[in-house]
């Protein structure tokens, strides 16, 4: 399996960030809420823990996958792939994209707004943004939960949108993202 993307196929590398990146979400996602929903306790604060954590690998890793993305080609389309499919493709990625880059942010600026000390991974201790303010953090806290849920009706479009190619299109649109597999022109 070639490394870089062709005029057809994803690379084992993009390959590779977006099944990694895919799996981190979900569980960030899940960490997300039960950390919200936790009652008080010790568990609660290994919950954030994680979460912020987690959040910060994934910002890192998306900015990774952009660097990786705009260095080489981005396959084409299939060629049934009508216009308005190719538009609301792009758009669909590029804001996925930007939540996964804000959503951090803006849980690093909430936590910087609370005044709560973090220490990533409880390694080291990440450093805060701005200073204490509560109306800001409530306002942020708000922003954040926003972009969460955002992301989970994007993502549920991207999949949605990648299960309808493959089942009604019979396109290769989900195939060349699936590890391992290769498709030919021909297979568009």
């Amino acid at each position: 399996m070639p490394l870089r993307n062709d005029s057809d196929n994803w690379g084992g590398v993009a390959k590779t960030l977006h099944w990694s990146m895919a799996g981190l979400v979900f569980v960030e996602l899940v960490l997300g809420w039960m950390a919200v929903a936790w009652p008080l306790t010790p568990t609660k604060l290994y919950l954030f823990i994680w979460h912020k954590s987690l959040g910060f690998v994934i910002l890192f890793l998306v900015l990774i996958r952009l660097v990786w993305r705009f260095s080489g080609p981005r396959p084409r389309f299939p060629d049934s792939t009508t216009v308005w499919e190719r538009w609301s493709a792009v758009i669909v990625h590029e804001l996925l994209y930007a939540i996964l880059i804000f959503l951090p942010i803006t849980g690093w600026l909430f936590n910087s707004a609370v005044d709560v000390p973090f220490r990533f991974f409880g390694w080291f201790r990440w450093p805060a943004l701005i200073p204490p303010d509560q109306a800001q953090a409530h306002f942020l806290a708000d922003l954040h939960i926003f972009l969460g849920w955002s992301l989970v009706v994007l993502l549920s479009v991207h999949i949605l949108a990648a299960l309808w190619h493959h089942a009604v299109g019979h396109d290769s649109t989900l195939r060349r993202m699936m590890p391992g597999v290769r498709v030919t022109p021909k297979g568009s």
